[in-house]
């Protein structure tokens, strides 16, 4: 280990998708966090989960810091130590989505010498505004800049010169939608929009940044929240245009307060230090992962890797009830 430093859906039986056929190399599973702030016990859960699929299955295992975009100061070092406390590892370095700006711009390069990409002059208070297509989800990017004429796309760049501003790179779609394969959603059927590859302020987007990373990682096995289950559509599809090879999906219940809205800081002493601080061992802390899971007594990542059938997997949200 490096130091710690709306979508259709069929269910399909996930111990036929997570068996191997034996004649191929086992690749990687992974675990990428945002450096925002401590890890909270939702984060813990999905990070164990993660590393026990890629380790029952003889994959490795890696760690990616996605700091694109929000990093509060020592978060980074801070998850690592908190991963590795819990008793997992990784193999190889820790990639930094800081440190591979070349390798998407190199992704976009591609798209665009196929004429997969356009300009995009709107801001993102007039996508929200404008009329959607037909069943499209509210906010989805009504195609305003897609195919304007030479003059129009000129106009609009002068408009982004006055807002000092770059215009976005989007993706131009050329399917409506696309199915992918999660371990327990199954075949999921999702839109493939013309998604943000590259925003106005420069920075490349989550998108196209998890597809190259995974790929460049040999990443396919993708578990993570299943919140993110409907950008797989169209990242597998990005990952198609890019001639990469498409991960296999495995998305996690979120947890859950006890309102039923999404786990956060403000939810009280939800971080492994917080527990830490008001008395808990790590025990405790994995001890109520495995609780979560129907596995009582784990002490350590470990007694999940053992003991774990991911068949039995409960997909509704994990109600977070903890004690002050």
């Amino acid at each position: 280990m490096s130091a710690p430093g709306p979508a259709d859906r069929t269910t399909a039986d996930p111990a036929d998708q997570e068996a191997s056929t034996g004649d191929e190399s086992p690749g990687a599973g992974r675990y990428a966090p945002s450096p925002s702030g401590d890890l909270h016990l939702g984060n813990l859960r999905t990070a164990i989960l993660a590393w026990v699929l890629a380790r029952r299955s003889g994959r490795a295992f890696h760690l990616r810091v996605e700091d694109l975009d929000r990093v509060r100061e020592g978060s980074q070092r801070r998850q690592l130590e908190d991963l590795a406390a819990l008793g997992i590892d990784w193999d190889g370095e820790v990639v930094r989505q800081s440190e591979r700006g070349a390798a998407y711009e190199s992704a976009i390069d591609r798209l665009v010498s196929h004429d997969l990409v356009f300009e995009c002059y709107c801001t993102r208070r007039e996508i929200l505004e404008a009329p959607s297509a037909p069943h499209a989800p509210p906010g989805a990017y009504p195609g305003t800049c897609r195919d304007l004429s030479a003059s129009a796309r000129e106009t609009g760049r002068e408009r982004m010169r006055e807002l000092r501003r770059d215009p976005a790179l989007r993706l131009r779609a050329d399917v409506p939608e696309r199915t992918v394969q999660d371990l327990w959603a199954g075949s999921v059927r999702g839109p493939v929009d013309d998604l943000v590859l590259r925003r106005g302020d420069g920075v490349v987007a989550y998108n196209l940044a998890v597809v190259v990373d995974d790929a460049a990682a040999g990443v396919d096995q993708v578990t993570r929240a299943d919140d993110l289950l409907s950008s797989a559509p169209r990242q597998a599809h990005l990952a198609h245009l890019l001639g990469l090879p498409e991960p296999g999906y495995a998305h996690v219940p979120l947890a859950v307060n006890a309102a039923g809205t999404r786990l956060a800081k403000r939810d009280g002493a939800v971080t492994l230090r917080d527990r830490l601080e008001g008395g808990e061992a790590i025990a405790d802390v994995v001890g109520r992962i495995g609780d979560s899971l129907g596995l009582p007594g784990c002490r350590i990542a470990a007694d999940v890797l053992e003991r774990w059938d991911p068949s039995t997997l409960d997909r509704a949200p994990w109600v977070v009830d903890l004690p002050t």
